[in-house]
């Protein structure tokens, strides 16, 4: 009985020890496919990421490839851009001076009208009336008076004899004076009744663009009307209100002081397209003290009604002109620890630092004042991956890819000549880099 107890612990030894291989080699598969995984970007990374990047600008990188300017002279404008807004030099509500009832309307909306032509009529009929008493009212006086005049000499001639009393003749002469003023009066009344008349014809006080009519004809108009009857704006000549830094209205002063006239040209909204040209007229009696502005009014022929009122405008001012300066293109100019410089091209192919300093800037040029001068060449494209001393090539601006011959390598001249250039372009190159 005890023999079979100690066979069966042997029997299942045997069983398992067959499966515990295929089970361990299937967990050491993936585990050197991530070891090899990491070998392999460890090594990519060695090779790619801690290489120098092309172009770095230090002794050991190849030759840049950028594009050189000339640095020329030329005139430059002292420009102020400003934003402006199209104000008319006269805009008119056209009310009635008179009530009465609006028997027609004599203009069609969005006309140019002239000044003193008719625009609307109000029914005259009783002002008419008005005046054709006023001057019966005269006439009756002007009779009462001659009247007092003849007794009035009478009494005179009798006082000189002492025929009637002093006190009749000072009488006398009271009611003459009386007369003389009430006929004064009816004059008055006439003349009253005369405008009222007039102004039964309501017509322009300028010459100007008709707007909107604010009443129709037949209705009852008044003095009171706050709309009245049209708006009539004034278009030619019109003008711009714009303001400008308070820092810049010594110069604005003193150029406008000494007679000078300031060109200003009005850009539409994008500062893209010329609108109008025109000139500054004077500028305002106080500075803004919550912008620190100052306005400033410029005059416009629109000749072209280009210009509407409140449309909104950029103005730019030419305050000034500076005469052959020396000027290069804003797309040279680097900023960095030493402060404004530019990448000056040298004739053995390298470039330096050079700092400049620079004035007005007018468009895409800019005046150095101090820095270059006429004819040195500067870096205007490539400049972002250069260094002082950096080796340079020299490509077209038109064509990226096409390299500056002269900076191309010698060739042997099959012809036995020794060794010649690639071709005449490259000496012009090599000579234009001379300084």
């Amino acid at each position: 009985m005890n023999q079979p107890i100690k066979n069966f612990p042997e029997a299942p030894s045997i069983g398992p020890a067959q499966p515990a291989k295929p089970r361990s080699r299937g967990r050491f598969i993936p585990t050197v496919i991530l070891i090899l995984l990491v070998v392999g970007g460890v090594i990519w990374w060695t090779r790619h990421g801690t290489a120098p990047q092309p172009g770095g600008g230090g002794r050991n990188a190849g030759p840049m490839s950028i594009v050189p300017e000339v640095v020329s002279k030329a005139d430059i404008d002292v420009n102020i851009n400003a934003l402006g807004t199209v104000t008319s030099l006269a805009t008119v509500t056209v009310r009635t001076q008179i009530s009465g009832y609006l028997m027609k309307i004599d203009f069609t909306e969005g006309i140019e009208v002239k000044k003193g032509e008719l625009i609307a009529e109000i029914d005259p009929r009783p002002y008419e009336a008005a005046l054709a008493q006023a001057k019966g009212n005269l006439a009756r006086d002007e009779a009462m008076l001659k009247g007092a005049q003849v007794d009035l000499a009478r009494y005179q001639g009798l006082a000189a004899q002492n025929a009637v009393p002093h006190q009749t003749l000072d009488t006398q002469i009271a009611l003459v004076a009386q007369n003389q003023g009430t006929v004064e009066a009816d004059k008055a009344a006439v003349k009253s009744a005369e405008v009222n008349l007039a102004y039964c014809r309501i017509v322009s006080p300028l010459d100007g663009r008709v707007g909107i009519r604010q009443v129709d004809q037949g209705n009852y108009v008044t003095p009171g009307d706050t709309n009245g009857l049209v708006v009539i704006t004034q278009l030619q000549p019109i003008s711009v209100l714009f303001t400008v830094p308070e820092d810049n209205l010594q110069a604005i002063a003193a150029r406008l002081n000494a007679g000078a006239v300031l060109p200003a040209t009005a850009l539409n909204r994008s500062a893209s397209t010329k609108i109008e040209e025109g000139s500054t007229e004077t500028f305002d009696s106080q500075i803004d003290p919550t912008t620190g502005t100052i306005r400033l009014r410029a005059n416009f022929s629109n000749d072209e009604r280009l210009l509407f009122p409140n449309q909104f405008v950029n103005i730019r001012l030419l305050l000034d002109t500076h005469k052959d300066a020396t000027t290069m293109s804003t797309a040279g100019i680097q900023r960095g620890a030493p402060g404004t410089f530019v990448y000056l091209v040298n004739s053995d192919s390298t470039v330096s630092v050079r700092p400049v300093k620079l004035g007005v800037t007018a468009g895409e040029r800019v005046e150095v004042l101090s820095g270059l001068a006429p004819g040195d060449r500067i870096v205007i494209d490539g400049a972002d991956k250069l260094r002082d001393g950096a080796k340079i090539v020299i490509r077209s601006e038109n064509n990226p890819t096409q390299t500056n011959p002269a900076q191309t390598p010698a060739e042997p001249d099959k012809s036995g000549g020794g060794k010649r250039r690639r071709s005449d372009g490259g000496q012009k190159q090599d000579g234009g880099q001379k300084q």
